[in-house]
Order: C-alpha cells, then sequence, then structure tokens
C-alpha cells in the first residue's frame, strides 16, 4: 500500500507538471502494484485522474495559465468523440488498436520535440477559434476512446503545436479537459464496475499533493524545457505500449533491445539538435544581433575567433 500512495503521488506530479501521463501511469499501478482487476482499475483510475485534475487545474488557473473556453469547449467535443471511438473499438482487435496508439504516441512527441517553428508576425492567441476547437477536440476524443486513454498526451500537442497556445497554458487547460473526459468515463463505468473507494481516496489524495506540486514546478520551468520533457516522457509511454504488442520471444531478445537503444540515440541526437536557422530565430531578431550570435556559433564551432 505504502509503494502505492508513493506511486501515486509521481502521477500527480506528471499531472500537475506535464498535464498528461494520468491514465497512462495510473491503470498499470493499479494493476500490477494494488492488485485491482482491469476493469475495477480503469474505473478506479478515472476517479484519481478526474480528482486529481480537478484540482491541479485550480493553481494554474490562479496564475493565468487556463483558457476556460477553449477548455469547455474542447472537452465537450472530446466527450463526443470518446463516445464515437468506443462504440468504434468494439469492431478493432486489440493490437491494431494498441499499435495505432503507439505509432500516433511517437510521432506526436517528435512534433513535441522539435516544436513549433516561431512566426513573429503571428501572435500568441488567447482563446482558440471555435471551429478549430471543436474539430480538434472530436479528433482526440475519437483517438482516445478507442485505446481507452485520458487523451492528455494528445490534449496538450493539440492545444501547443495547432492552436499555438504557450506550453504552460496548453497544460494548465489540459487538465481542464482531462477533468471532464474523466467524470464522464466514470459515469459509464460505475453502472456495471464496482470501485475500491477506500483505495481511490488515498491514492486521488496523494495524487492531488503531486499535483499541486508539478503545478508549481510548472510556472518556473522555461516553455522548451517543458515541451521537450514532455515530449521525451511520451516517447517512454510509447515505446512501452509498442513493446507490449510484440512476441514474448522478440521482447526478450537482446537484439531487439540493442537495435532499440542505438535507435533512440540517433533519433534523440537528430531530433534535439536545432538548426542553425532554429537558432538564429531563437536570437534577439532577424537583424544583425542574430546574425553576430549566428557567426559566433559557427567560429565556435571550428575553434575561431568570434568576429564582433
Amino acid at each position: 500500500m505504502a509503494l502505492t500512495i508513493v506511486l501515486a503521488a509521481g502521477i500527480g506530479v506528471s499531472l500537475g507538471l506535464l498535464g498528461g501521463g494520468g491514465s497512462l501511469l495510473a491503470v498499470p499501478l493499479l494493476v500490477y502494484v494494488a492488485g485491482l482487476p482491469a476493469r475495477e482499475a480503469i474505473a478506479t483510475s478515472l476517479v484519481v485522474v478526474g480528482a486529481t485534475s480537478a484540482v491541479g487545474v485550480l493553481p494554474h488557473a490562479r496564475a493565468g495559465r487556463v483558457r476556460w473556453r477553449t477548455g469547455l469547449l474542447f472537452g465537450l467535443a472530446g466527450m463526443i468523440g470518446a463516445y464515437a471511438g468506443g462504440r468504434l473499438a468494439a469492431y478493432l482487435p486489440a493490437p491494431v488498436l494498441l499499435s495505432g496508439f503507439a505509432v500516433m504516441m511517437l510521432a506526436t512527441a517528435a512534433a513535441m520535440i522539435r516544436g513549433r517553428q516561431p512566426r513573429p508576425d503571428r501572435p500568441v492567441p488567447h482563446e482558440l477559434p471555435v471551429p478549430r476547437v471543436l474539430t480538434d477536440g472530436v479528433a482526440v476524443g475519437l483517438v482516445t476512446g478507442l485505446v481507452g486513454a485520458g487523451g492528455g498526451f494528445l490534449v496538450v500537442p493539440a492545444l501547443a503545436l495547432l492552436g499555438g497556445l504557450p506550453m504552460p497554458v496548453a497544460v494548465g487547460t489540459s487538465l481542464l479537459v482531462i477533468a471532464m473526459k474523466s467524470f464522464a468515463g466514470l459515469a459509464g463505468y460505475l453502472s456495471s464496475t464496482q470501485v475500491h473507494w477506500g483505495l481511490a481516496a488515498a491514492v486521488t489524495a496523494a495524487a492531488i499533493a503531486g499535483s499541486l506540486a508539478g503545478a508549481r514546478l510548472a510556472g518556473h520551468i522555461r516553455e522548451d524545457l517543458l515541451r521537450r520533457a514532455f515530449g521525451w516522457f511520451v516517447v517512454a509511454m510509447g515505446a512501452v505500449v509498442l513493446t507490449q504488442q510484440l512476441p514474448t520471444s522478440v521482447r526478450t531478445s537482446p537484439l531487439l533491445w540493442t537495435a532499440a537503444a542505438a535507435i533512440a540515440l540517433t533519433v534523440a541526437a537528430v531530433v534535439s539538435r536545432p538548426s542553425d536557422r532554429t537558432y538564429l530565430r531563437r536570437c534577439s531578431g532577424r537583424g544583425r544581433e542574430g546574425t553576430r550570435r549566428l557567426r559566433r556559433r559557427a567560429s565556435a564551432r571550428v575553434g575561431a575567433t568570434p568576429r564582433s
């Protein structure tokens, strides 16, 4: 029980800091550590994630990092998409669903790690356009309904990459969406599944404490570091889900893990290293000072004296 509580606090930190990962972590914790059956674990995780997200959104809201109209519309549209996804899931094999889920996670993570190209001529929106919010919400809800996950790993990229919201704002708004979808999903489970309320209360209390700590950290971490941390977190989760779909003989092969490590290092080196153009855009502008910084960077690579 003590281990379950400690790990639940880690789930809360993930939700508060990154705005996602709650369901992906809570269900394995409740199944493999707490020993609950799968359906009870899913229902209990919805209690934990929903309550933790609802409380975790408060410090983000006080700091002005929640877009209420965008979050409410996204959440409502996501509920519709999740219902449709849940109906479609009955017609697709589980390995196909989970493999597609993992591939989508990895693609989303790569986009988050690389980030958006800055557009100085485009102001940061306060609220996103309603048609885009509804379209993205239905699409994300459809995917999460198919695979039975909370969807923070897709909500945050949708708000940050597609919508252009700053990463801390996308994290705070994501918690509002996750809370809405979790409570909607819980309502469907309560008619046929028992919830271990004592365990749920203990795990939720620990997760809430973690989420408040994570929310405080989110306000003190640079946006690019927060975005990359989220991306690598989703990479790890996607790799685990994809590995679980492989046959046991392949999954335990040392050759597989050696090749996977080599690919991961290569991808990390390619994806994480910014191009000269990206670096120049990150400088103070496109004028002379930005050009000087780029020249200094190039000179440092070959050991030359920087030109002023």
